[in-house]
């Protein structure tokens, strides 16, 4: 028998907790929720499980690796879309050729699943749902059974006027292979909506089985709370690591050692490794993470803390769950509950006057007392853009009002009467937000152009070429589906400056907008002929007769991007034999970016070898980042990629030219070329009077930029310019990536608290001196002549970049590992 975890949901309801780690990750007496359910599976015997991912899939894989560690054989399948309960299911179907189990990964219950198998078994059934009771059936399907257990009648979420029963599907199934043939492939299914209906219909008898013992579906942060709760108040059998302490009022399991002769402990308290805690303090049904600081006479009671926290001397809290790399200073009180999400900083004296949830990475000043929820864009937030970008959770931290707030801030600092233009992608949320966002400037008084669904490149290019003072752009985060992401650029289609930055937010927090009189309040304009002045550019500075005599055969995957409304358009008016994909909207899709370019990839390769064609493109949805898949079906890295245009350019321009690129891209062909001079510098605020001396600019994440046609990246451009040198050439992609010297370019993200970077840089820099070394951007050591190290501490997050290149593998590695190892070891020290 085999095993099926279900661990694909995006716990939208369970925010903030879920914030960077997916809902079946949430800790559970300081282990994943899911490897309690792990472990459950292989009381059964079962050492072979499938685990389903679909949000945040790295999390769980590099947790859980392939299983080896709990005794058991993990295989992973990620669905390449959203195809329901029963849908993923049957993508796994390769691995279930008998009896198995499906289960959910963000559950905690203490059913005995034996006594589920054995029903299963006694009643020959083909389909076994496991049961339960609950007070309130609302949120789950409704099941009727006879007395042999057959069920008779099912409603999926139903309303209380439908409610025929307090016994309720708890998602854990038992089926037979063959049930598995119900199902369709590649097509939205559910086991509620879908497949037990179709059985029933097919004559087919499905069994419930009606467990006992407990079980709760943690949907929600107020269910994360009492699960916990449940848990230490010995509602739930469950295994609790930790050596046993038994007190007069309570008992301890700790795996910490060195703990107060006076910690007082009442009801259940648990404790993971290295956790310190001061004099005088009092503990009751506590669950405490690893490497979590507790100051003296701390009071804490019903709460869960994660790992990673503080919690200084004198503060109480009371059903709390203060998620990891929180920060609670001295004298801190939260005594009607309190959800404090990660990286929040909670500074001294604050109070928290109600049950509230404090969202991630907030900084709460000194002496606060906080009534309300904050969620993003509260005065608590020290910062909102990130360069030139304002991003946040749809409908949540970016809401109408919060877009509608943003717009009058950025409008009040430009001149009244002027123009702004705005666009987006086709996602239904980027056209809400958007929509505000424009009330916004029209009552700042700014005219706006609305251009609607385009690519960001065209309007960036429309930017640059208008009297327009700014742009704005809407779109779903490439990342995370339910972040929207809003772009702000300056006339000359560049990201805004750190000055425009503050400039927007100091308006922002103090609400000082300019709200112009009823007859200055401004107008929404049309552009029809926007699309076709951004092509007739492009098309004016390719060499057309040069790219149509080469008769290319290319395949393009446009990932159901903006780019659909112009680039089949274009690539056709070179007569180039041509496959696109994808070339249609789909919102589900858009928002699946992160997963979907890795298979298009693949799939790409194998089609350009297939069917020989001279190279292929993977356009991201926005227009402007593209991978290259050479003639060889190799998909080339982003620094190969730029290496070989780079050689293109040399090769084909008729003047001498600069390049400019981040001081991280490897120098190895510098010396080869003849035509271009590269440059090497920081990407932060690059202006137009700067750039305009440049024919060329890029970085290593597919992002490139011809001054020619604008200052924007431009993915269908570089597309379209990369045919062209290859034609002019009479070269193939594969050819220019054997002239490459070889050598091994390594970038590697090294975690780093924010308060520990400068001493990183320190210690860094320490490490150069007797050495050739730089510093226009981060500290660059170069060790001997054909190797150098790289650390450039991250601008907006906890992390590091490690940057090695070295004509020796081996070389490389060493040296990445070595730093690493310093790093480590540096944070680690007082």
């Amino acid at each position: 028998m085999k095993a099926v975890v279900m661990a694909g949901g995006f716990g939208t309801r369970i925010q903030p907790l879920t914030n960077s780690i997916p809902k079946p990750m949430l800790p559970i007496l300081n282990k994943p929720m899911m490897e309690h359910i792990i472990k459950k599976i292989k009381t059964l015997g079962i050492t072979e499980i499938v685990i389903l991912l679909y949000f945040k899939p790295e999390v769980i894989q590099n947790y859980f690796k392939d299983g080896k560690d709990l005794g058991i054989k993990i295989d992973y399948v990620l669905p390449d879309d959203d195809y329901g309960t029963a849908g993923a299911v049957k993508k796994a179907a390769k691995y279930l050729n008998e009896r198995f189990i499906v289960i959910s990964g963000d559950l905690v219950t203490d059913f005995d699943l034996k006594e589920v198998i054995g029903f299963h078994e006694a009643v020959k059934s083909k389909l076994t749902i496991t049961l339960t009771s609950v007070e309130d059936p609302l949120q789950f399907g409704v099941v009727i059974t006879d007395k042999d257990g057959k069920i008779l009648r099912f409603l999926e979420k139903p309303g209380w006027g439908e409610v025929f029963s307090d016994t309720i599907n708890t998602g854990i199934y038992v089926i037979e292979p063959e049930i598995l043939d119900y199902i369709p492939d590649n097509v939205p299914f559910d086991f509620s909506k879908d497949l037990f209906p179709k059985l029933m219909k097919e004559g087919i008898t499905l069994y419930g089985y009606n467990a006992k013992g407990y079980w709760r579906d943690v949907g929600n942060p107020e269910s994360y709370r009492e699960v916990n709760k449940d848990i230490l108040q010995n509602k739930v059998k469950i295994d609790i690591e930790g050596e046993k302490i038994n007190f007069d009022n309570g008992v301890l399991y700790t795996k910490t050692t060195d703990l107060p002769n006076d910690l007082k402990i009442h009801g259940k308290v648990v404790l993971d490794q290295n956790v310190k805690i001061g004099k005088n303090c009092y503990l009751e049904n506590v669950v405490i993470g690893k490497n979590v600081y507790i100051g003296d006479n701390v009071y804490l009671k019903d709460c869960v803390l994660w790992w990673d926290c503080k919690v200084d001397n004198n503060s109480k809290i009371v059903n709390g769950v203060i998620c990891n790399n929180v920060e609670i200073g001295k004298n801190v009180k939260a005594e009607h509950g309190v959800i404090i999400a990660e990286g929040t900083e909670v500074r001294d004296n604050v109070q928290f006057e109600k049950d509230v949830i404090v969202w991630p990475n907030k900084l709460i000043e000194e002496g606060a007392i906080i009534s309300s929820n904050l969620i993003w864009g509260d005065k608590w937030k020290a910062s909102i853009f990130e360069g030139g970008k304002v991003s946040g959770r749809t409908n949540i931290e970016l809401s109408n009002e919060m877009a509608a707030k943003l717009a009058a801030s950025f409008g009040s600092i430009l001149p009244a009467g002027k123009t702004i233009l705005m666009s987006r992608d086709y996602h239904r949320a980027s056209r809400m937000l958007k929509r505000s966002f424009l009330g916004g400037l029209l009552g700042a008084g700014l005219d706006v152009v609305d251009l609607k669904l385009m690519p960001m490149p065209v309007m960036r290019y429309l930017l640059s070429k208008s009297d327009a003072v700014a742009g704005v752009h809407f779109r779903q985060s490439p990342e995370n589906p339910s972040i929207t992401e809003i772009l702000f650029f300056d006339s000359e289609g560049l990201p805004i400056d750190t000055n425009t930055e503050k400039s927007v937010e100091r308006i922002f927090f103090r609400e000082n907008f300019r709200r112009v009189n009823y007859n200055q309040i401004g107008e929404i304009k049309d552009d029809p002929i926007a699309l076709k002045s951004y092509k007739e550019k492009f098309l004016s500075l390719m060499d057309k007769e040069v790219i149509q005599g080469h008769k290319f055969k290319v395949i393009v995957d446009l990932l159901n991007g903006s780019t659909a409304v112009i680039y089949p358009d274009i690539i056709n008016s070179f007569s180039i034999e041509n496959i696109i994909l994808n070339a249609y909207f789909d919102e589900k899709k858009l928002s699946q970016i992160s997963n979907l370019h890795r298979k298009s990839a693949e799939e790409i390769s194998k089609m350009v070898k297939v069917l020989s064609l001279d190279c292929g493109f993977i356009m991201y949805p926005n227009g402007q980042r593209v991978v290259i898949i050479s003639d060889e079906g190799e998909i080339l890295s982003h620094e190969t990629a730029l290496l070989s245009i780079l050689y293109l350019i040399d090769k084909t321009v008729n003047r001498q030219v600069k390049v400019y690129l981040p001081v991280y891209v490897p120098e190895v062909m510098d010396d080869m070329f003849e035509n271009i001079i590269v440059e090497r510098g920081k990407f932060i605020g690059l202006k137009h009077n700067f750039l305009k001396d440049y024919y060329f600019f890029a970085n290593l994440e597919g992002n490139y930029a011809f001054t020619d046609m604008s200052f924007s990246y431009d993915g269908m451009f570089t597309s379209i310019k990369l045919l062209e040198m290859l034609a002019k050439t009479k070269m193939k992609i594969s050819q220019v990536q054997k002239i490459i010297p070889p050598h091994t370019f390594i970038h590697k993200i090294v975690a780093c608290p924010s308060n520990l970077k400068g001493k990183m840089m320190r210690k860094f820099t320490e490490e150069a001196i007797g050495k050739d070394s730089s510093f226009i951007d981060g500290v660059k050591i170069h060790l001997d002549r054909r190797t150098w190290i790289l650390m450039i501490p991250d601008q907006y997050s906890d992390n590091l970049h490690l940057y090695v290149n070295s004509d020796s593998q081996e070389k490389a590695e060493a040296t990445i590992n070595e730093f690493v190892e310093k790093i480590n070891r540096w944070i680690e020290e007082k």
